[in-house]
């Protein structure tokens, strides 16, 4: 951590746990990256999707026992 980073962490220790969780969301936010809620909107449209795969035949399931005796079999070796 660079000087001044680490003045504004010690700074940012001192003040109330919310304004610390405030500055805490603004700072995620700044990093673009997926909130919380665009993640379980991917997560249900993916699950519709392999859903609509299993009901149209195009995936079938796999019983959990077969791919780990298949992945006992492969890294066994």
């Amino acid at each position: 951590m660079t000087a001044s980073t680490e003045k504004i962490f010690e700074q940012a220790l001192d003040l109330p746990i919310e304004a610390r969780l405030l500055l805490i969301d603004k700072l995620l936010q700044s990093t673009n990256l997926p909130t919380q809620s665009e993640i379980d909107q991917a997560w249900a449209k993916e699950v519709e999707l392999r859903s609509q795969s299993l009901d149209s035949g195009k995936a079938k399931l796999i019983p959990g026992e077969v791919v780990f005796e298949k992945i006992k079999q492969r890294f066994s070796k």
